[in-house]
């Protein structure tokens, strides 16, 4: 047969109950929903960053940035929500590489999902209890909800996973913000026809159960370029582009109309040095259009200790693994700068 089945791994409930969120971090994570709740809704002026590695490769690197973060965000507090990104799950355009802690919790040996799965969870309980700071992941299982769904603050559906049947219903079932990229063509359509299905309640299988969600008014958009038929990035973040979304959105019938705009990716061709410039460019268009304004909440920073990129076996602590990202030094200056700006 195709498919060898190695071993089963321990399910949802088992690994809540013997990896459980204490109370006290129970309580943070309902505040900080709340909090970028509001700000999607348009009820907080607040404005979101959502900021770190490209992948969550190392329990004690990723810890680290976040604790970072935390200092920080206790200075800008009054103006900004930092929600780190812990990436446990990575997206690979050609299957091969490194997929993420889940997959590989030693990148440098063969996969094992039930240890990856366990290595996820405890690296998410750690940064919050360290922290205080609740995180965002990819959802690029939609089966792998159940292992963290109390645990994240926010949630994204990459690019190539955006049209995708079972993410769009599974994120419909989900009581936080979502954020859906713009697929790789850069299609606005698909990514706002996600958004509508996500916001709907459906009913549909899903982990051998007959399932009926009701809707996720917190789906939004995420814009992060798009490549065309030669492999060329195409950026999506200029003011143009986002009045077009504007206007895309006017034309929708949605219960809440909010953007991100992720400043790597296609939008920087991922020269990762690019992104202080692109989110100076983004806040620029929200000064001159109060339309931006409201819809865009936030921004989207690919960002960790070290700047750039390594090798899986380069053993550059904080250095990324994945996509290059913004050094620490840079990182903390465009956060204030962020700030200063609103």
């Amino acid at each position: 047969m195709s498919f060898k089945f190695v071993k089963q791994v321990i399910t949802p409930d088992e690994l809540l109950n013997e990896y459980p969120l204490p109370e006290r971090d129970r309580q943070r994570k309902s505040e900080r929903d709340e909090q970028i709740k509001a700000v999607i809704t348009g009820e907080s002026d607040k404005f979101l960053v959502i900021i770190g590695p490209c992948s969550a490769d190392n329990e004690d690197a990723v810890c680290d940035y976040i604790l970072r973060l935390s200092k920080v965000q206790e200075k800008v507090q009054d103006k900004l929500i930092l929600i780190p990104r812990i990436y446990t799950n990575k997206p690979r355009t050609t299957g091969e590489g490194y997929k993420g802690i889940v997959h590989q919790p030693n990148p440098e040996k063969e996969p094992d999902l039930q240890e990856g799965l366990i290595a996820m969870r405890k690296m998410h309980l750690r940064a919050i209890a360290e922290s205080g700071l609740t995180a965002a992941d990819e959802m690029l299982y939609p089966e792998n909800w159940p292992y963290v769904e109390d645990i994240l603050s926010y949630v994204a559906v990459g690019a190539r996973s955006v049209e995708n049947q079972q993410h769009r219903l599974t994120i419909s079932g989900m009581d936080v913000p979502a954020g859906m990229k713009n697929p790789t063509s850069g299609d606005f359509s698909v990514m706002l026809n996600s958004v509508v299905a996500a916001q709907k309640s459906h009913t549909f299988l899903y982990r051998t159960w007959e399932v009926t969600t009701s809707g996720n008014p917190l789906a939004h958009t995420i814009l992060r370029g798009a490549v065309n038929k030669h492999g060329q990035s195409i950026p999506n973040y200029h003011y143009e582009d986002l009045r077009r979304l504007v206007d895309m959105y006017s034309q929708r019938d949605l219960t809440h109309h909010a953007c991100i705009v992720d400043a790597n990716h296609a939008n920087s061709d991922k020269l990762y040095y690019e992104q202080p410039r692109i989110v100076k460019e983004v806040l620029h268009s929200r000064r001159v259009s109060q339309d931006i304004a409201k819809l865009v909440k936030g921004v989207m920073i690919e960002s960790y200790i070290v700047g750039g990129s390594q090798k899986v076996n380069g053993h550059v602590y904080g250095k990324s693994i994945t996509d290059p990202c913004l050094g620490w030094d840079d990182s903390e200056k465009l956060i204030y700068t962020i700030a200063e700006s609103l």
